[in-house]
C-alpha cells in the first residue's frame, strides 16, 4: 500500500522544475471536455465576526484516478491578512489519501500556466508586445509561463511600487527587452496582450481604452466580487473563461454585470475545455477579447497529481 506523501513548500520548490504544469493542465481540461473529470462549484465559507474566510476548491480527475480539494483561507489580522493553501489528493480506487501538500506555490504556478494556455490560444499570432500588470510572485510566474508563447519584441512590467522592486529581469533569454512602468493605462496602451495579475478588488485598467484585437486576461482573489476590469466594459469584449459551468457565478465582473443587466452568460464565446478539444474556435472577429480565470479545483488536483508523480519518481 502506498503511503501518504506530505510535501512542504521546500519540497514543492525542489520538485516543480521536474513537473510540466502546463501539460498537466491541458490534459485535465481535455479530460473535462470528454467527461473524464468533474468540476463542482467552489464554495466560500465566512469566518465568524469578520475574521476572514476560506474557499474550497474540489475536483474529480477520473483520468488520473484521483479526487480531492484545496482549502485556501484568508485570515484577517492586525498586521495584515494571512493567506495559505493546502491540497488533499485521494484515490478513487481505495478512498485513501495519497498526498497532502502546501499548495500556495502550486496555486501560483497553475494560475500562470492556465493564463498562458489561454493566451497561446487566443492572442493574435502576430502579437509583439506583452504587458503584465502586477509584479508579485504571480505576475512573475505569468512572465515565466508566457515568455515563450510568442516571439515578443517588448515586455512591460507594471505595478505602483515597481521602483522599490529589486531583481526584476531586464531582458529575456531571447533578447527581448523588459521595461517597467508605474502607470497601468500607460503600460497597457499599444500592447497586444495585457495580463492582469493583481490582488485588487476593483478595476486596475480602463478597459474602455483597450483596442480591437487585444487580449486581456484576469485572475481572481479572495476579495468579495473582485474584478480587475469594470463590469460595464464586458460587452466590449469577446469573453472566454477557464470553465463556463462555474466561472460566471464566481467572477466578480461577470456577477455584477449580469446583476445590472449589462452582460449575460450566454455571451460567453468559449472556455478552455471547449478550446482545447476543438469544440470552440479561437476568435477571429477582430474585437478585443477577455479571458477570466477564477482558479478551478481541478487545476489544483491536476497539478498536485503531476507533482505526486514527480515525488514518486
Amino acid at each position: 500500500m502506498q503511503k501518504l506523501v506530505v510535501l512542504n513548500d521546500e519540497d514543492i520548490t525542489r520538485l516543480l522544475p521536474r513537473t510540466d504544469v502546463r501539460a498537466a493542465l491541458e490534459r485535465m481540461f481535455i479530460a473535462l471536455a470528454d467527461g473524464q473529470a468533474v468540476q463542482p462549484p467552489q464554495t466560500l465559507s465566512l469566518f465568524p465576526s469578520g475574521g476572514g474566510d476560506f474557499i474550497t476548491y474540489p475536483g474529480v480527475l477520473g483520468s488520473d484516478g484521483v479526487f480531492g480539494t484545496k482549502l485556501s483561507p484568508y485570515i484577517a489580522g492586525t498586521n495584515g491578512p494571512t493567506v495559505t493553501a493546502w491540497t488533499l489528493l485521494m484515490s478513487m480506487e481505495t478512498g485513501k489519501p495519497l498526498l497532502l501538500c502546501d499548495s500556495k506555490r502550486l496555486t501560483t504556478e497553475r494560475t500562470a500556466a492556465t493564463t498562458a494556455i489561454a493566451a497561446d490560444l487566443l492572442a493574435s499570432k502576430e502579437a509583439k508586445i506583452l504587458t503584465i500588470i502586477g509584479t508579485g510572485e504571480i505576475g512573475l510566474a505569468h512572465l515565466r509561463h508566457a515568455a515563450s508563447i510568442r516571439p515578443w519584441q517588448e515586455i512591460r512590467l507594471c505595478s505602483p511600487d515597481i521602483a522599490t522592486r529589486h531583481g526584476l529581469p531586464v531582458q529575456l533569454e531571447s533578447g527581448c527587452p523588459v521595461t517597467t512602468s508605474t502607470y497601468t493605462d500607460t503600460a497597457a496602451a499599444g500592447a497586444d496582450v495585457v495580463m492582469l495579475c493583481t490582488s485588487s478588488g476593483s478595476p486596475v485598467i480602463d478597459a474602455s481604452r483597450i483596442g480591437a484585437g487585444v487580449l486581456v486576461t484576469s485572475i481572481s482573489t479572495n476579495v468579495a466580487n473582485a474584478h480587475e476590469i469594470a463590469p460595464d466594459t464586458l460587452n466590449r469584449f469577446d469573453v472566454y473563461c477557464d470553465y463556463r459551468a462555474t466561472t460566471p457565478a464566481a467572477a466578480g465582473e461577470m456577477k455584477l454585470a449580469a446583476e445590472r443587466g449589462q452582460w449575460s452568460t450566454d455571451r460567453l464565446v468559449g472556455d478552455l475545455p471547449e478550446l482545447l478539444s476543438g469544440r470552440a474556435t479561437a476568435r477571429d472577429t477582430g474585437r478585443a477579447a477577455f479571458f477570466r480565470s477564477i482558479g478551478l479545483g481541478l487545476e489544483d488536483i491536476a497539478t498536485a497529481s503531476a507533482l505526486l508523480s514527480a515525488a514518486r519518481n
